[in-house]
């Protein structure tokens, strides 16, 4: 069975939660009880990405509005989603089709073996470029001002851990300790040299 998405929040540089969704929540509406002013953000652990939430009112109230977010059905379903068929246009040129519709099971199931066969032949790859990715996100929102910053994401691009772990190690210490969490498979396999830029 695989494990459940995580979230991880932070109070400015102070990390003050992470886990599945509804406990992450509930940790995070607690502090707000002691803390009504602090500034929160939280982050989608398998994206990098900051996700909103309204946590507002009462438990149940706040609840049922966690129902509702799109993360939440992301973070309730364990295991592997159900099978399904997704239909969708693809453009090919008359050579490719009449290939195709010659293999055993027909074009469909041609095209799934190819993807399937692409995607097997290339999982470390993609499993480096996305992990990368997901740090560079990260550190984005909560690390763009910090000392080595730049270097520091020239660094996990390029593969270089040694320079990476260098650059952050004054940043704060939860901030570092996720962006190193999150960047743990950006170096297992080199992959081109290719920093996002701003705007992309």
């Amino acid at each position: 069975m695989e494990e459940q998405r995580r979230y991880t929040a932070f109070a400015g540089t102070e990390q003050i939660a992470s886990g599945r969704l509804e406990d992450m929540a509930f940790a995070v509406k607690a502090h707000l009880a002691q803390d009504p002013h602090a500034a929160i953000l939280i982050f989608d652990d398998a994206t990098g990405g900051a996700i909103d939430l309204d946590l507002r009112g009462s438990d149940a109230e706040a609840l049922e509005r966690l129902k509702q977010h799109p993360a939440y059905g992301i973070s309730r379903k364990p295991g592997r989603p159900k099978l399904g068929v997704v239909s969708r246009e693809v453009t090919l040129l008359p050579r490719h089709w009449d290939w195709l519709t010659a293999q055993p099971g027909g074009a469909s199931v041609a095209l799934r073996k190819l993807v399937d066969e692409a995607r097997a032949a290339k999982g470390d790859r993609d499993l480096t470029r996305q992990a990368r990715e997901v740090a560079y996100r990260f550190a984005s929102a909560m690390a763009g001002n910090e000392p080595g910053y730049e270097e520091a994401m020239r660094a996990l691009f390029a593969g270089n851990e040694t320079r990476f772990q260098e650059m952050i190690g004054n940043w704060p210490a939860h901030i570092r300790s996720h962006v190193a969490l999150l960047a743990k498979n950006g170096f297992s396999a080199m992959i081109p040299d290719d920093v996002p830029t701003e705007g992309d």
